[in-house]
């Protein structure tokens, strides 16, 4: 395989950096799935597309060309163009997720202990946890008022905002925390965030000083009530920005590119469709992924599907069921998801000649899931073959692999999901150093024809 940099044309180099730093730009606003779909929400208004929910009420007309979006609980997110051929002819879909993992507040996370308050955390999705200690965090979240507006809560992003962490055994005293495995190295009950100090500094009789002070910020800051804060839905990620990486600047860091790399390419990779299409092209963000894709905002619920029996119900009022039926059988969809890529420092994880590779293009697998496949969805190669042609055609470079060494573990997407409903689903994604931590690494030029690659797709 080559390199995806060695025949790149200086005006194609050009393009990879400029569309990098957009997307930096993008995982600096849209650190949560919430914040995902406000981001792409706003950039498909600017780009005409208008609110499916007016189409089905009737008050704007359903036609070929038509850009409409929907928003699934402001946490998944739906944005496709109408083409010119009957639904039941199949559709051209490109499906990733928005979630990434984190560390939720608990239901009642807030004590104090020793004169400093601390906030209980819930990790969310597959992390390991002792890479969340000693790092900046931030707090995410919203606040829903008792007049039904809301609220939303960004702490720790801006240079002047105080920041958070979690607190770890100094090396003089760790004998006995070091001879646990990494497993236990830092128990889930450890994640407790360090909220401040100042507040218990007070001679007056207050019985809850913490609780306070919490309330009296939120009542400062955001005009939030006490009673307000306990429905809130706050979660706390990495304080840390997207940031070249590199002596060359090839590669990006940056926190939740699993796999906000592919929803955003997916999404560009949409709006580049400036004809009308044949078939109509659906650009789908899902939540829950690191969870198993549960809820009603995940993979495995009827959001999707039900958006699809809509386009359906327009062309066919009469036979709408199995006008979808037909409708997904017919549909092919990638399942825009990130892989692992191949880490020297960790060359035993896989296995060299079916990994793949950081600055080697996008990432093909036939299948996922863990071990004998489970939980996987496996392609057919009439599909596969389909798929890279297709790339080959366009001078993406591609490269096909699985996830490391077969008996060691493995990971799934919303692949198996979409594979249910009878589509035709393959796996297509960037390959990803430190998938799951802090501080995930990508390649630059893997980004930009993830994005190529997608819009291929779309524009075939």
């Amino acid at each position: 395989m080559k390199n995806a940099w060695s025949d790149m044309s200086e005006k194609t180099r050009k393009d990879v950096f400029f569309f990098s730093e957009e997307y930096m730009d993008f995982l600096d606003a849209a650190k949560t799935e919430r914040e995902a779909c406000a981001y792409f929400t706003s950039l498909a208004e600017n780009e005409g597309f208008v609110d499916f929910d007016d189409v089905i009420s009737g008050k704007i007309d359903f036609k070929p060309g038509l850009k409409v979006i929907k928003n699934i609980h402001n946490k998944s997110f739906i944005a496709a163009i109408i083409g010119t051929e009957d639904p039941e002819n199949g559709l051209k879909i490109v499906g990733s997720h928005i979630d990434s993992p984190r560390l939720d507040f608990k239901p009642r996370p807030y004590y104090e202990d020793s004169g400093i308050g601390y906030i209980k955390t819930h990790y969310y999705g597959g992390i390991k946890k002792y890479q969340w200690v000693t790092i900046p965090l931030s707090i995410h979240g919203i606040v829903i008022k008792k007049d039904g507006s809301y609220v939303d809560i960004s702490i720790g992003e801006k240079d002047s905002d105080p920041v958070f962490t979690i607190s770890d055994l100094l090396p003089h005293l760790s004998q006995e925390q070091i001879e646990q495995p990494v497993s236990k190295f830092i128990p889930a009950e450890n994640l407790n965030i360090i909220s401040g100090s100042l507040c218990f500094d007070t001679s007056d009789d207050e019985k809850d000083p913490l609780k306070k002070c919490l309330e009296d910020y939120f009542k400062k800051e955001y005009d939030i009530d006490p009673d307000e804060l306990l429905t809130a839905e706050f979660e706390c990620v990495p304080a840390f920005k997207a940031r070249d990486l590199g002596f060359d600047r090839s590669l990006i860091a940056a926190y939740g590119q699993d796999d906000r790399i592919c929803a955003y390419s997916a999404f560009r990779a949409l709006l580049d469709v400036k004809e009308i299409p044949q078939k109509t092209c659906i650009c789908y963000c899902s939540d829950k992924e690191e969870i198993g894709s549960v809820g009603n905002t995940g993979a495995q619920s009827y959001a999707l599907s039900n958006f699809i029996a809509e386009l359906c119900n327009f062309a066919h009022p009469d036979t709408a069921f199995i006008s979808l039926r037909r409708c997904l059988a017919n549909t092919k969809l990638l399942s825009a998801d990130v892989t692992a890529a191949f880490d020297p420092t960790y060359a035993n994880a896989y296995d060299k000649t079916n990994a793949a590779f950081c600055g080697k293009g996008l990432a093909v697998q036939k299948y996922t899931g863990a071990r004998g496949k489970s939980s996987a969805s496996d392609a057919n190669a009439e599909y596969l073959a389909e798929v890279v042609n297709l790339f080959t055609e366009n001078g993406i470079p591609w490269q096909i692999n699985e996830m490391g060494r077969t008996d060691l573990g493995g990971g799934g997407t919303i692949a198996q999901y979409m594979a249910n409903l009878g589509m035709s689903v393959i796996d297509c994604g960037t390959p990803i150093l430190s998938m799951h931590a802090p501080y995930e690494i990508s390649s630059k030029a893997d980004l930009y024809y993830t994005y190529k690659g997608y819009s291929a797709f779309f524009n075939s």
